[in-house]
């Protein structure tokens, strides 16, 4: 069976070798984070990154008045990290807390950084993992600014992200959504009616 982290980098770069993912292994740590702890808190530096193995972790940040904003959700296969942070080294500006037990397998961010100068393949993970990220950080933008509350649901629905619906509390589904869990509780009504 391939190992999780190496499935992954094949989404990207499909034609890893042995000797490419040879590089990478040795520097893979295993890491448990019990229900709502946090992998990064504001404030902290934490250069890794991390693939999660199970469970469900989310990305939040908090405004100066101290309200949560939940900007994304991470399950199973995903890569998570405090990415601004490992290329600034700067301490982070959010947050990634655990919603469940989860398992994750870590790698320091300069460990990548070295393979981008010695393995022309882990370059182009890097630009194309970036761009993945970016084109979903465009899209999340675009839907808090342009859509409304009930269309941010609808979009939400019809995503395929049904992962977030089935698996995270109905408060933090409202939180991402930007609205009140009453908000979203009269929409889902309104939606289920037709």
């Amino acid at each position: 069976m391939l190992h999780p982290l190496r499935a992954y980098l094949q989404r990207f770069i499909p034609t890893l070798t042995d000797p490419e993912w040879d590089a990478l292994a040795p520097a893979l740590r295993p890491l448990t984070l019990a229900r709502g702890t946090h992998f990064v808190a504001a404030g902290q530096r934490r250069p890794e990154l991390a693939l999660l193995l199970r469970g469900a972790c989310r990305l939040y940040y908090l405004r100066a008045d101290g309200e949560e904003r939940t900007t994304y959700f991470f399950f199973e296969n995903h890569l998570l990290g405090d990415y601004p942070g490992c290329l600034t080294g700067q301490p982070s500006q959010l947050n990634i807390q655990a919603l469940t037990d989860c398992e994750l397998l870590t790698f320091d961010y300069a460990v990548l950084r070295r393979l981008y100068d010695e393995w022309p393949v882990y370059e182009r993970f890097g630009r194309l993992v970036a761009e993945y990220h970016l084109l979903g950080t465009d899209a999340r933008l675009t839907e808090q600014l342009l859509l409304s509350p009930e269309e941010r649901y609808r979009a939400l629905l019809s995503s395929g992200k049904t992962k977030i619906l089935e698996r995270v509390p109905q408060h933090l589904v409202a939180n991402y959504l930007g609205i009140t869990a009453v908000s979203l509780s009269r929409i889902r009504a309104r939606v289920a009616r037709g």
